[in-house]
C-alpha cells in the first residue's frame, strides 16, 4: 500500500530526516521519503504489519503533523498558508518600525520624545521596546515550540538554531530591563529586543517569499490537475445527460462538442474532429481522429462534434496516470540528495557546537558580554540547513514539470539524475525507429503455385501472430478479398517464423535461418530476396509441406524523426545503436538510413538485454529505447529504459522515462533537460554550502580579530532567509530552459 501525507511543523531537512527515521523504525515500512519543497510524505507500507494510524502517530510522536493528502485541498492549504504567513509578516513589521525607530533611531540623530529618551527615561524605553517586542515573539511562537521540543528531543533544526539564538537574545534584554529598573541605566545599550524582532521578521519574510517560489515549483503539477474537465454529458436512456466526471462509467456514451475538453480517456464511434492534444503530449499541432481512433481524455475537441466510448475513467485515464507519474518524480529522491541529508543530519549539533565555543573563546579572550552575545547569536541565526534541504527537491520539481510540458515523463529522481551520465543510447527498430505500420510491398510465388491459394494460407498462419509484420500480411489478404481460414495447430519458432497446419498442408513462413535449419533449399529464390533486402525490406520465406512456394517481402516506413534524433544525439556526443531481430542486410539498409553506423541484427528477443549487458561491461552508460513487450527486458536491463508511449503497457511499465509524442528528438530534449537539472542541484548545493562556510567565521567575529567589523545579528537572519529563498529562485531558472 502506498499513501501520500501532508506533513505539517518541517521546517529543514533536519526535519524532514526525523519524520523519515520516525516512519522507517516501524515495521512492515517498504519505503518512505519526504519531499520537503511539498511538504509532503510519499510513504509505501505493508498493511498487513502496520496501519496508517500508526504511522501518523509515529510522525506526531516525533513533534509534526500529519494529515491524509487530499489532492483537492492542496491548492486551498497552500493558499492559506500564503495568507498565514503574509498577515504574521505585516503584522510584524507594523511592531518592528515603531521598534526600530526607538531603539536605533537616537544614534541617527532622529528625534525622539523626552519621555523615551534612554538617557532621560531608561526604564520608559526598555518597557517601550519590551511591549513591542512581545507580539511579534508571539506571532513567531511556532519557531520556540518546534525549535525547543526538537532539541529536547536531541534531533535539533533549524527551528533551534532560531529560538535559541533569538531566545538567549530575549533573556539576556529581560536582565538588562530588570537592571534598569533597579537603577542601572547603562544597560540600556544592552537592550536586544530590537535584534530578536528584527531576525523573527526576517525570517517570516523569507518564508513567505520561499512559499510563494515553492509555489511555482509544483505549477506542472496544478497545470496537469486544472485539465481534468468537471462534468460530462452522457447518453443514457437515449437522452443527453450532464453529469460530474466521478460518475462517468466505463462504455459510457459522451458527446463532445466544438471547444470542449474531452472527459475521459475514449474511443470515437460517431463523427470526426480535430483534437489538440498539446497539453498533454507537448505536440503543437491538432490530431485528426476519426471513428475508430482513440483520445486522450482533457484534451480539446476543436472542430467537430463526435460521440466518444468511454474506455478508462478516473485513475485510469491517461491524464490521471501522468499526474502520478510527475508527482512520484517529485516525490522521490535523486541520489544526489543523500550527500545533503548527512551533512544536513550533523549539521545543526555542529553548529550549536561552533556558537558555544564561540562564546568561550570570545569570554577566555576578555572580550565584553555584549560581543559574546553577538557571536553567539550571530552563529546560530546566520547558519542555514533550510538552504541544503531544498537545494535537490526544488529542482527536481522544477525540471520534471518542465519535461512534463515537453511531454516527457521521468518516473522518478533517478531517472532525471542517471539520464545525464548517459553515453549510448540504444534504439529497437520495428515501432521504434520506423512507424511500426508495415505493409506488404512484394510478394512472389514460384510459377508452378496458385499465388491467391499461398496468401490464403499465409495470412491463417500469420492471424495466429501478434507480431507487427504478421498484421501486414493479414491486412494485405482482407484488402484482396480473401476469407482466412482458421488453421489446425501453431508453433512459433522465436525470431525465425511459425509453422501452422491448414487443411492438413504444413505451412511454413520465416526468415533463411529458419529455412535452413527446417533444410529447405532457398536457390530458386535467394537472388531475389537479396535485392529485396538490400531495398530495407524485410523477406520472408514461404513453404508448403517442406517445398519453397514464394516469399512476401514487408516494408515498415521509417519515422520522420528518426534521422533527426540521431543527428542530435551525435551532436552531444552520444554512441547510437540500432537493436533489431530483422535479417542484417534490412537492418544494414535502415541503419544506413537514419545515420546509425553500429547495429545488432537477428537478435532473438530474449537476447536483446544481453546486447545491453555487454555494452554495460564495456564501461558504457546506456539508454534502451523501446516499444514492444519484446523490449522489456531490455528496458529493465538499461540504465535508463525509455518508452514511447504509443508501445505496450508492459514496455511503458518497466522503462524509466516516457516520451508522450511518440517523437524520438523528445530523447536529446531529456538528456538535456537532466544536465540542466542536474547542473542546477550541483549550483544549489555549492551555494549553500558555500555560504555556510564563508558566512559562520564571519559571524564568528574572525574579522574582528584582525580589526574588522562583527556581524549583526538582524544582517545575521536577513543573509540566512535570502540563502533559502536563493536557493528556490535558482531551481525557477530551469523553467526558462529552451
Amino acid at each position: 500500500m502506498r499513501k501520500n501525507l501532508r506533513i505539517e511543523g518541517m521546517s529543514c531537512v533536519v526535519c524532514a530526516n526525523s519524520v523519515e527515521k520516525a516512519v522507517k523504525n516501524l515495521s512492515g515500512i517498504n519505503k518512505a521519503v519526504v519531499n520537503l519543497s511539498r511538504n509532503r510524505l510519499s510513504v509505501d507500507y505493508d498493511e498487513n504489519a502496520v496501519n496508517l494510524s500508526t504511522i501518523i502517530t509515529s510522525i506526531e510522536q516525533a513533534g509534526f503533523k500529519a494529515f491524509i493528502d487530499l489532492k483537492e485541498t492542496n491548492s486551498l492549504e497552500q493558499e492559506q498558508e500564503i495568507k498565514s504567513i503574509k498577515s504574521r509578516l505585516l503584522i510584524s513589521l507594523f511592531f518592528l518600525l515603531p521598534l526600530l525607530y526607538i531603539a536605533m533611531g537616537y544614534m541617527f540623530g532622529v528625534p525622539l520624545t523626552n519621555f523615551l529618551n534612554p538617557h532621560a527615561n531608561a526604564v520608559n524605553f526598555a518597557l517601550a521596546q519590551l511591549v513591542l517586542t512581545l507580539p511579534i515573539v508571539f506571532l513567531g511562537k511556532k519557531f520556540y515550540s518546534t525549535g525547543f521540543r526538537s532539541l529536547f528531543k536531541f534531533q535539533p533544526n533549524m527551528d533551534t538554531l532560531i529560538a535559541v539564538g533569538t531566545g538567549a537574545a530575549i533573556i539576556y534584554s529581560f536582565f538588562s530591563v530588570y537592571k534598569i529598573y533597579l537603577g542601572e541605566n547603562n544597560y540600556a545599550h544592552n537592550l536586544y529586543f530590537e535584534s530578536a524582532a528584527v531576525i523573527l521578521t526576517l525570517i517570516t519574510l523569507g518564508k513567505y517569499l520561499e512559499i510563494l517560489a515553492k509555489g511555482e515549483t509544483s505549477e506542472a503539477i496544478k497545470k496537469l490537475i486544472a485539465l481534468a474537465p468537471k462534468t460530462a454529458t452522457v447518453i443514457r436512456d437515449e437522452q443527453e445527460e450532464v453529469i460530474a466526471i466521478e460518475d462517468v462509467l466505463v462504455n459510457d456514451i459522451i458527446i463532445v462538442k466544438p471547444g470542449d475538453r474531452i472527459p475521459t480517456d475514449g474511443e470515437i464511434i460517431w463523427g470526426s474532429t480535430l483534437v489538440d492534444e498539446s497539453m498533454l503530449t507537448g505536440e503543437s499541432l491538432p490530431v485528426s481522429k476519426k471513428i475508430g481512433d482513440k483520445i486522450i481524455g482533457a484534451s480539446i475537441n476543436k472542430n467537430g462534434v463526435v460521440k466518444m466510448r468511454a474506455t478508462k475513467v478516473g485513475e485510469d485515464t491517461i491524464l490521471a496516470q501522468i499526474i502520478a507519474l510527475v508527482e512520484n518524480a517529485q516525490a522521490t529522491k535523486a541520489p544526489i540528495a543523500k550527500m545533503a541529508d548527512v551533512v544536513a543530519s550533523y549539521f545543526v549539533p555542529i553548529v550549536m557546537g561552533i556558537a558555544i565555543f564561540t562564546a568561550v573563546f570570545w569570554y577566555l579572550m576578555g572580550e565584553n558580554e555584549l560581543l559574546i552575545f553577538k557571536t553567539f547569536i550571530s552563529v546560530l541565526v546566520i547558519a542555514c540547513p533550510c538552504a541544503l534541504g531544498l537545494a535537490t527537491p526544488t529542482s527536481i520539481m522544477v525540471g520534471t514539470g518542465k519535461a512534463a510540458e515537453s511531454g516527457i515523463l521521468f518516473k522518478n529522481g533517478l531517472a532525471l539524475e542517471n539520464t545525464h551520465e548517459l553515453n549510448t543510447v540504444v534504439f529497437d527498430k520495428t515501432g521504434t525507429i520506423t512507424e511500426g505500420q508495415p505493409k506488404v510491398t512484394d510478394f512472389l510465388v514460384l510459377p508452378e503455385f496458385d499465388a491467391r491459394e499461398i496468401l490464403y494460407m499465409v495470412a491463417a498462419a500469420e492471424k495466429c501472430s501478434e507480431h507487427p509484420l504478421a498484421e501486414a500480411i493479414v491486412n494485405k489478404a482482407i484488402a484482396d478479398s480473401i476469407q482466412i481460414p482458421d488453421i489446425d495447430t501453431f508453433r512459433l519458432f522465436e525470431g525465425r517464423g511459425i509453422e501452422v497446419y491448414i487443411e492438413g498442408k504444413k505451412v511454413l513462413v520465416g526468415n533463411a535461418k529458419l529455412f535452413k535449419e527446417q533444410l529447405i533449399n532457398l536457390m530458386q529464390l535467394q537472388d531475389v530476396a537479396d535485392k529485396l533486402a538490400e531495398n530495407g525490406k524485410t523477406v520472408m520465406f514461404i513453404a508448403l509441406n517442406q517445398q519453397l512456394v514464394g516469399i512476401i517481402a514487408v516494408a515498415d516506413a521509417i519515422k520522420d524523426s528518426s534521422l533527426e534524433a540521431v543527428k542530435l544525439l551525435k551532436q552531444m556526443n552520444i554512441e547510437v545503436v540500432m537493436l533489431t531481430g530483422d535479417n542484417k542486410r534490412t537492418a544494414e539498409v535502415i541503419a544506413k538510413q537514419v545515420g546509425i553506423e553500429k547495429f545488432y541484427a537477428e537478435v532473438f528477443p530474449e537476447d536483446k538485454a544481453n546486447v545491453i549487458k555487454q555494452l554495460q561491461s564495456a564501461g558504457r552508460k546506456v539508454a534502451m529505447v523501446g516499444d514492444g513487450i519484446n523490449d522489456a527486458p531490455a528496458l529493465a536491463q538499461a540504465n535508463i529504459g525509455i518508452a514511447v508511449a504509443a508501445g505496450t503497457d508492459i514496455a511503458i511499465e518497466a522503462a524509466d522515462i516516457v516520451l508522450m509524442k511518440n517523437d524520438l528528438r523528445d530523447i536529446s530534449k531529456a538528456l538535456r533537460i537532466s544536465h540542466a537539472t542536474i547542473k542546477n542541484i550541483k549550483q544549489n548545493l555549492f551555494w549553500a554550502f558555500a555560504y555556510n562556510i564563508i558566512c559562520i567565521p564571519i559571524a564568528m567575529g574572525v574579522l574582528h580579530l584582525y580589526g574588522g567589523p562583527l556581524l549583526n545579528p538582524m544582517i545575521a537572519g536577513g543573509a540566512m532567509s535570502l540563502s533559502s529563498v536563493s536557493v528556490v529562485t535558482n531551481s525557477l531558472r530551469i523553467k526558462n530552459f529552451k
